[in-house]
């Protein structure tokens, strides 16, 4: 079977809010824009915003307290980019979660938190490859 993701849906609270956000803040741009749902076109995936009431609506979520935790990553491919990011982020109406700093693995990262309290990872390695287009095909990490 195929390992792949083909939908990554983030409830929110605001639609305006969270396009700002996104838009704004990592210059992305909608493939799709409705009342209650904005989609992203990303490397081989949709990431979709959808307001939270309907998302756990269609989900038939019964205990809407307990959420599972959990951050996205996105990759940069020089140093710099990672305050550059975080900064836009941050601007665009998201809060900062963890400054930036070295992990003892390399690299540097640190978290910004979309205006949903979703968990960004702004992150850069030396050691990860990019293809032409700008997305992650090889790291470090051996996954063999």
């Amino acid at each position: 079977m195929r390992q792949q993701i083909a939908i990554i849906t983030l409830g929110i609270k605001e639609i305006d809010r969270s396009k700002k956000f996104y838009s704004e803040g990592f210059g992305w741009s909608p493939i799709h824009k409705g009342n209650t749902t904005i989609m992203y076109k990303m490397n081989g995936f949709i990431l979709s915003t959808w307001l939270l009431d309907e998302l756990d609506t269609d989900m038939k979520r019964i205990n809407k307290t307990k959420r599972a935790s959990f951050s996205l990553a996105f990759a940069v491919q020089e140093e710099a980019h990672v305050a550059f990011f975080m900064e836009r982020l941050v601007s665009a109406g998201g809060r900062l979660l963890r400054n930036a700093d070295s992990p003892e693995h390399g690299g540097l990262r640190g978290y910004v938190a979309d205006p949903d309290g979703h968990a960004w990872e702004i992150l850069f390695h030396n050691e990860w490859k990019f293809n032409s287009e700008g997305y992650v095909y090889h790291t470090y990490l051996s996954l063999d």
